[in-house]
């Protein structure tokens, strides 16, 4: 996977985060998303899985790292032959240099160059004299061996030998892809809070305005009653609903201040005094092809990603359990050359004339009667492999239904853009003419106000309408995957990876 785990580019043109003006933040919907990706320390937090894959990739890979190693060793031997009648004081010093290196198929390459120092310093007895004479003194002997070894069944092959490579690599572009999900499914949740915020702030306003009406109400119910033309009652009523509407107002404002701790908790802005949003929701027809749409959700959604990452790797180490099942047969080689002397110059004199070839072949087998351990292996690793395949089918039938009840959604928001832009008018309509009857004496104030409270109601279900509309779309997008794209987002690996090498 080429794109395995995490920079988070996000192309959008904007211009700087935000304009404060009397301490409110200023923010439109591309502005927060920004923000949000930026700042979210959820998604930060993230970022630090792939990073730990990447130094799971690097340290499989190290398998492929030449390795040189050294061998030394020193011995005196000191001993009596009864039957040759002499002692024995022999000092052996040994030194290997060598290298060993790892090959895709699963074989290993080993050259060593064995140099080995005797001195044999033996007394031994003369049958006939008595007298003792001494053995030959010490001399060199060395070996420079190229040797060849090979799984020939078990443990053959490069899949095998790469496996903890290609698993770190797998679970790398999966744990990719669920920071991909978790961005998308925070880009979605900034989307909602914040036009509820929106939508709040509009509500306010609304109760402001019927706020303003029960005032001149109010005033004009004291003005007529004061003047004789109306009973003192309707001061009452008047009165009553101002109350109301100002603890509407209390409530608002507190829906208001809520939204924005939660919005800026969610773009962890810290302490803020206010944020004003500046874009306001669509009202405009999508229209969708389901058809297009599953599909599309079945081909982009991070979650289906992820899953058919975790099934590869199933897929991968079920393959590698089978082939452990077989026999153990390696081929074991090596060509060398050899030589000896009294003196080490003659000693790599003789091994370089090439006339003591040294070279061996031979074949290693062992095979476990019954095997369970390797069988029973095989057998979990094809059962994980199912198991992800019926998750992996459950899922395409899961994000099909959801995209199928966004869509609906959408058609449904949309109508009762409608029916509620339809009601507000009919609301207002009906307000101007009860406030004519009030002039006239043909209604009381409890009249018009619990009208107003009508088209406060029907004010309350447009901006409650435009807020679901405008939701709807934002989770249709999610449950399509494309809620990114439009947003200009894009995940790689580039964070990621600067977080792997700043630990290095």
């Amino acid at each position: 996977m080429k794109k395995s785990a995490v920079l988070l580019l996000v192309l959008l043109s904007t211009t700087s985060v935000a304009a404060a003006q009397d301490g409110a933040l200023q923010l439109t919907l591309k502005e927060a998303i920004k923000i949000t990706i930026e700042k979210n320390l959820d998604l930060k937090a993230e970022l630090y899985t792939p990073a730990q894959y990447e130094a799971d990739i690097r340290k499989n890979r190290a398998i492929y790292e030449t390795h040189l190693n050294l061998n030394t060793s020193y011995q005196d031997f000191a001993g009596y032959s009864p039957t040759a009648r002499r002692t024995t004081d022999q000092k052996t010093l040994e030194i290997t240099p060598g290298a060993s290196q790892l090959v895709p198929w699963g074989g290993t390459l080993n050259l060593s160059y064995q140099n080995i120092r005797v001195d044999n310093n033996s007394n031994v007895a003369t049958a006939t004299t008595g007298t003792t004479a001494t053995a030959a003194g010490p001399y060199w002997s060395s070996t420079l061996l190229l040797s060849f070894n090979q799984p020939l069944l078990k443990n053959f092959g490069r899949e095998t030998t790469e496996l903890g490579i290609r698993v770190s690599e797998l679970s790398k572009g999966g744990s990719l892809s669920f920071l991909k999900s978790r961005v998308l499914a925070t880009v979605a949740q900034v989307c909602t809070e914040y036009y509820k915020l929106g939508s709040f702030r509009q509500d306010l306003e609304s109760r402001k305005i019927s706020l303003d009406l029960a005032v001149k109400i109010l005033s004009d119910t004291d003005a007529r009653v004061k003047a004789g033309v109306m009973p003192a009652m309707e001061i009452l009523n008047a009165q009553f609903g101002v109350a109301s509407r100002e603890k509407d107002i209390i409530d608002s404002e507190k829906s208001v201040r809520d939204q924005v701790d939660i919005l800026s908790q969610l773009l962890q802005l810290g302490s803020v005094a206010d944020i004003i949003p500046l874009d306001t929701p669509g009202k405009a027809p999508y229209t969708i092809n389901e058809e297009d749409a599953v599909r599309r959700a079945i081909a982009t959604r991070p979650e289906l990603e992820e899953l058919q990452s975790q099934l590869t790797v199933a897929e991968l180490q079920t393959r590698v359990a089978k082939s452990q099942m077989l026999p153990s047969l390696n081929l074991t080689s090596s060509v060398g050359i050899a030589g000896a002397g009294s003196t080490y110059g003659k000693n790599v004199d003789r091994m370089g004339s090439m006339n003591y070839p040294v070279w061996s072949v031979g074949l290693q087998f062992d095979y476990p009667l019954g095997n369970q351990a390797a069988v029973n292996d095989y057998v979990k690793s094809r059962l994980k492999s199912e198991q992800l395949r019926t998750q992996l089918d459950s899922q395409n039938s899961l994000l099909a239904t959801e995209v199928r009840i966004a869509i609906r959604s959408v058609h449904s928001a949309y109508k009762q853009l409608d029916v509620s832009d339809r009601g507000r008018l009919y609301a207002d309509e009906r307000l101007k003419a009860y406030i004519k009857k009030s002039e006239v004496g043909l209604a009381t104030n409890k009249d018009v106000l619990d009208v107003e409270n009508d088209l406060a109601t029907a004010r309350s279900n447009q901006i409650k309408a435009q807020l679901a509309y405008s939701t709807a779309i934002s989770q249709l997008w999610k449950s399509t995957g494309e809620l990114l794209e439009r947003e200009g987002i894009t995940v790689d690996t580039e964070k990621s990876d600067n977080l792997y090498q700043a630990a290095r």
